[in-house]
């Protein structure tokens, strides 16, 4: 083939091939990171409840709390797992508390990496390794199940890789699963793996890796019912006791379930009715 034709070639391809994306300027305070193409998206405004309003959960509050304020500051800290109970605040607590965090030390981002992104994250940390700004990478809701290997990429954010983690990276990540798998596939590796411990240990490790676990279990009802009067008086709603007590147990019942989550839908039902805007 003639240099003439391969010089065509390598012009064809280099037309098809999407331009390199713009170097983020770290402006903002909040980003999600995207593949395909590589880029960080900046969030102008970070969906987040302040930090008072999120009740019943104060132990792990305050532990994640000194653990980003030692981050923000340059010292050592810990990855985090926030584990358990669905709806009761692992995700707004991690937003919360990077706001409050951020709001003293505005270095301090937060990076969004979703679960089907996770094959990409390499790149991401390449992108923050060096800067001079910390950085909290989210992800939500994490887990993983049978025959998934996304998990292998994680492991670059916590300790494995040959470079390690990024000094000024901090990974914080939800999952309502503490070993970050479905129960049942750590039976079936134990009952069917020929060396039983050395399939399960591979994948259970990863959760092995996070300093902090923290967990969140199901609020009892008068912590449920604190919760919807602290967003009420946040809000300026006013409504008798007697009545939010009625209305609250009764919206629970309708949902089957009573948590955090199901405390601020019932509110912003109330709000609405209200005519008040939140």
């Amino acid at each position: 083939m003639s240099d003439e034709v391969l010089g065509r070639i390598a012009a064809a391809l280099e037309r098809l091939a999407p331009a390199p994306a713009a170097a983020p300027d770290f402006a903002a305070t909040a980003y999600v990171w995207h593949a395909d193409p590589d880029h960080l998206q900046p969030v102008e405004t970070v969906n987040r409840v302040d930090l008072s309003l999120l009740l019943g959960i104060n132990r792990s509050r305050d532990t994640l709390h000194a653990n980003t304020v030692q981050f923000a500051k340059g010292l050592p800290a810990n990855n985090a797992l926030l584990w358990g109970a669905r709806g009761m605040g692992k995700s707004s607590l991690v937003k919360a508390i990077h706001g409050k965090v951020q709001a003293t030390h505005e270095s301090l981002k937060m990076v969004e990496v979703q679960r089907e992104d996770l094959p990409s994250i390499g790149r991401c940390l390449a992108l923050l390794r060096g800067r001079p700004e910390r950085f909290i990478m989210f992800c939500d809701d994490l887990s993983f199940g049978h025959d998934d290997a996304h998990y292998k990429s994680l492991k670059a954010v916590l300790d494995g890789g040959i470079e390690g983690r990024p000094e000024n990276v901090v990974l914080y990540a939800t999952s309502n699963r503490r070993h970050l798998m479905p129960r049942d596939m750590i039976e079936n590796e134990r009952s069917t793996a020929i060396s039983p411990s050395e399939a399960v240990e591979e994948k259970v490790s990863l959760s092995d890796r996070f300093g902090l676990w923290l967990g969140f279990h199901s609020c009892d009802q008068d912590e449920y019912l604190a919760m919807i009067r602290g967003y009420c008086d946040a809000h300026g709603v006013t409504i008798s006791d007697e009545i939010l007590r009625a209305e609250a147990i009764e919206w629970q019942t309708t949902r089957g379930s009573r948590s955090g989550r199901v405390a601020w839908q019932y509110f912003t039902d109330l709000a609405g009715r209200m005519g008040i805007t939140i």
